[in-house]
């Protein structure tokens, strides 16, 4: 997936103003996540990536280990739309990773997953993209 597609994508599924909106959302969730997985599986998605994005996952050398409802605050803070809504910076972040879902082939996006605690809130994050691929 390009570039300006995927950020087009992002905004218009996180129903945002400007692509500027849907950059900062993606590089808030993207950075936050790099930040709690692997680096090298951090990587491992980065290279299906374009290079805009790609960036995002490949910047933070070590794994840190923190609850969703942390990963959520990041985001928040990350964000340069609003007031750092938790509410929005969940649902974006879980628009994010649904378009990765999309972006990636193979198992990139699954083994970013493995990495995460399933008891601690991170299902909520994969929550899109299970809805879809599950059937109807």
């Amino acid at each position: 997936m390009q570039y300006g597609d995927f950020i087009g994508e992002v905004q218009q599924r996180a129903q945002l103003d400007s692509r500027e909106a849907a950059l900062s959302i993606s590089r808030a969730t993207l950075t936050t996540l790099s930040e709690r997985v692997d680096p090298g599986q951090a990587e491992n998605l980065g290279a299906q990536l374009p290079d805009e994005l790609a960036r995002f996952l490949e910047e933070v050398d070590d794994a840190e280990r923190f609850d969703h409802g942390e990963f959520v605050d990041r985001v928040a803070e990350r964000e340069e739309i609003g007031g750092g809504d938790e509410a929005d910076a969940a649902f974006h972040a879980r628009v994010v990773v649904d378009l990765l879902d999309e972006a990636v082939t193979g198992d990139a996006l699954e083994d970013v997953r493995t990495q995460l605690p399933t008891d601690e809130g991170y299902g909520d994050l994969f929550e899109v993209a299970e809805s879809d691929s599950s059937p109807a």
